[in-house]
């Protein structure tokens, strides 16, 4: 074994559902993984019960307040880790000259800040948070080729296409003989419901994945599909692949998690159980292969496979986010973050779940185009969105 073991780890997002699975696998191999850093919103004492489980270097909430019960719990039990609070500190604990790798599992735009500290400081990162891409896709990878940082995908989807597509692919689709990437989706709890029926989800139904446990807002955005749509544009800058070229697929069983087209007919695909763990741990390792906890797939037991075209009328959100794409610039920042209002203030009882899509395109039509230089341009393009998006929810509930 390498002398560089045990790798220590970064965890953004430690106590949401991806946070818990890179936990389960870690625990599983001591002698490669240590945590060095855990961070959450403001659940205080869930993150005090993983310092002390893992005992990391840093615990940070990102909310400051939460920071000081943080703080109080972890000094109550005599844990020897240190409380931090604070936005500058998740991107302080990301970009640590001490930290092997990150983990960047924190939910929305919020995880765009300390994502791109770690890429700027050239960490192999672990990348759950899809946002970063949609909102920062050129300022992202620039980031990434600069430091030299190491790019590996944990969404189910983009982890299936890294591992279709050649060891040594590079973004150079014709090189390597890509046709393009086929981006499977369950369909979420709704792709049989009667459209008459959309317009009276409640959002516990809206969460009730059929295949998947994920946290709220990611399960309404997989309800919409929009969690589809956010996914193609970061297939679209994770492998240099234009829209055109990047396919949608429902796919309800959700046991073949992404496939790739090449162009002498080739189709590869990667298949297993739907356990974020598997993904997990193929990057952690990667190019090694470590066990996850997960069982093999019996394909006996799937016996069949099914495959469907999207229905773009029932998923207007997928159809948003493809035009989002290829306007490029700023639109994809204003899709993101129009989506993240809108869905919060479903979660929230203040809009009917069919208003989703028509609240984005209004912010979408609305925003100018802006080019995207630098974070700075990123987060006034995501601001003057959510400004734009929560008048006009504010207007459809007038």
């Amino acid at each position: 074994m390498p002398a560089t073991f045990p790798r220590r780890i970064v965890i953004l997002g430690a106590t949401g559902s991806i946070g818990a699975s890179t936990l389960d696998v870690i625990s599983r191999h001591p002698e490669r993984y240590a945590v060095f850093a855990l961070t959450a919103h403001r659940d205080a004492e869930r993150l005090a019960r993983l310092c002390l489980r893992h005992l990391p270097r840093y615990a940070v909430m990102a909310d400051e307040g939460a920071a000081k019960e943080l703080q109080r719990l972890l000094k109550d039990v005599s844990c020897p880790t240190e409380a931090l609070g604070g936005a500058q500190a998740l991107c302080e604990v990301a970009s640590h000259p001490e930290a092997d790798m990150v983990m960047a599992a924190i939910v929305g735009a919020a995880g765009l800040p300390p994502t791109l500290a770690a890429a700027l400081a050239g960490k192999k990162i672990l990348l759950a948070n899809k946002e970063a891409l949609v909102m920062a896709g050129p300022v992202f990878m620039r980031a990434v080729k600069d430091s030299g940082a190491r790019l590996l995908p944990i969404d189910s989807e983009h982890n299936a296409i890294f591992q279709s597509l050649p060891a040594d692919y590079s973004g150079d689709m014709e090189k390597s003989g890509v046709r393009g990437i086929l981006l499977t989706a369950s369909g979420g709890p709704f792709r049989t419901t009667p459209r008459e029926e959309l317009a009276s989800v409640t959002p516990d139904e809206a969460c009730a994945h059929p295949k998947w446990r994920m946290g709220r807002k990611i399960s309404v955005d997989s309800a919409t599909m929009m969690n589809k749509g956010l996914e193609v544009i970061e297939a679209h800058w994770l492998f240099g692949v234009p829209a055109e070229n990047i396919r949608v697929v429902v796919h309800p069983q959700s046991v073949v998690h992404s496939l790739v087209q090449y162009v002498d007919g080739s189709v590869l695909a990667e298949l297993g159980h739907p356990d974020m763990r598997t993904p997990i741990a193929q990057a952690l390792a990667y190019p090694e292969r470590i066990f996850s906890g997960v069982e093999p797939l019996d394909l006996f037991a799937v016996a069949a496979l099914h495959f469907e075209r999207p229905d773009f009328e029932r998923f207007p959100c997928l159809a948003l986010a493809y035009r989002a794409l290829e306007a490029g610039d700023g639109a994809p920042a204003a899709l993101n973050a129009a989506n993240e209002v809108a869905v919060r203030r479903f979660l929230e009882g203040r809009v009917r779940f069919v208003d989703i899509p028509g609240l984005i395109e209004r912010v979408m039509e609305r925003t100018p185009a802006s080019r995207l230089e630098s974070l700075g341009d990123v987060l006034a393009a995501d601001a003057a969105a959510r400004r734009m998006a929560e008048e006009l929810a504010g207007e459809m509930n007038s």
